[in-house]
């Protein structure tokens, strides 16, 4: 591919929209975080803007190579996702509520969002192979035997909430390769037989979510923020407050206001139009990628942005739904927009491997 097929054929459209939202988050945590005091909070824009820098980066990088290549190497990287998820367990760093999430390489990095795009390739890779031979349960179940590995070693950091995407992935990416619907009602069936073996296994804080949306009485404080962030939603009527001038956000009745909750600060300052707009930009991100699995020219550039869309939309319903009471908290963030540096490399990953497909469509 020449330098001038290269960038005619790179999603512009899918691009910009991208850095518009990561732009706008920026501005976001930004006003979520004025006046703070903790050095962490400080430091949250400039680490964010570090790591849109790099995560940009990351995109042309990606695109720039054929991820037929990269479905070559699917081994190598299944290993390496392996190999960090149990670096976890004994070099983690401990975060909020003991998990063990993190490890340090000289920057704070979580291997569990990194997982969330090798897993796309790595699995993607095994199902372009095998999804011819869908009828039979042994291919599925060779596919979440693929799975189960790193999905396990997710759950115990405790992680549920990165638990789950990865089972968002398989199911997206399984489907779309064809999966039958016989062998649908027999996967719920395994589902609700190890939910009890789960909820055992699930930390405190955990349980707590689960039954605080159950029953929101039950637990005042763990609903204290749920009560803001709905205030937050309701008080920006249609056009909002103002950028910087929400009042649950500004004086800090709103906790983790830069992260699980952003979504309600920008509801406050810039009201259902703005919050629309969002749902609006990341839902232009999802049908532009979703476009390119249509016009992929083989089965594994499908699968790959199909499990890119998955987790796009999957976190955009999840961090929207617990910030208007209709999902319960599961520490999930607003894809490009909400704090947090590798979750943004994760997402800017997965656009880079979009445009990788993308580039390389059949022309319609």
């Amino acid at each position: 591919m020449t330098r001038g097929q290269f960038w005619r054929h790179f999603d512009w459209i899918l691009f910009g929209t991208t850095t518009a939202l990561i732009i706008f988050g920026i501005l976001m945590i930004r006003s979520a975080t004025i006046g703070a005091i903790d050095p962490e909070l400080i430091s949250r824009v400039p680490d964010q803007i570090r790591y849109a820098v790099i995560g940009i980066a990351v995109v042309f990088a990606l695109a720039a190579i054929d991820y037929r290549l990269l479905g070559g190497l699917h081994v190598w990287l299944y290993i390496i996702m392996v190999a960090l998820l149990v670096l976890v367990r004994f070099l983690g760093v401990e975060g909020d509520a003991g998990s063990q999430r993190w490890i340090n390489l000289g920057i704070r990095i979580q291997p569990s969002e990194i997982g969330k795009i090798l897993i796309i390739v790595t699995l993607g890779y095994h199902l372009s192979l095998n999804y011819q031979k869908l009828d039979s349960l042994g291919a599925v179940g060779r596919s979440l035997m693929h799975m189960s590995v790193p999905t396990g070693l997710i759950f115990l950091q405790p992680n549920l909430g990165t638990t789950i995407v990865f089972m968002v992935i398989w199911f997206a990416m399984i489907w779309a390769a064809g999966l039958r619907l016989k062998h649908i009602g027999l996967f719920v069936l395994i589902l609700l037989i190890a939910a009890p073996v789960m909820w055992t296994q699930m930390e405190d804080y955990q349980k707590s979510r689960i039954t605080t949306f159950i029953n929101p009485e039950g637990d005042p404080d763990a609903q204290f923020n749920i009560r803001q962030a709905l205030i937050s939603i309701g008080s920006g009527g249609a056009v909002g407050k103002g950028y910087a001038n929400g009042t649950q956000s500004q004086l800090r009745f709103l906790r983790v206001r830069h992260t699980d909750f952003i979504f309600s600060v920008i509801a406050e300052e810039f009201g259902f139009v703005g919050g629309a707009v969002v749902m609006a930009a990341i839902g232009l991100i999802i049908l532009r990628i979703l476009r390119g699995a249509r016009n992929a020219t083989d089965p594994l550039g499908s699968l790959i942005c199909y499990g890119v869309a998955a987790i796009v939309f999957f976190q955009t319903v999840v961090s929207i739904g617990m910030n208007l009471n209709i999902l319960p908290v599961t520490g999930l963030v607003l894809p490009f927009v909400s704090s947090g540096g590798t979750s943004l490399l994760s997402m800017l990953a997965g656009i880079g491997l979009a445009e990788s497909v993308i580039i390389r469509c059949r022309r319609v």
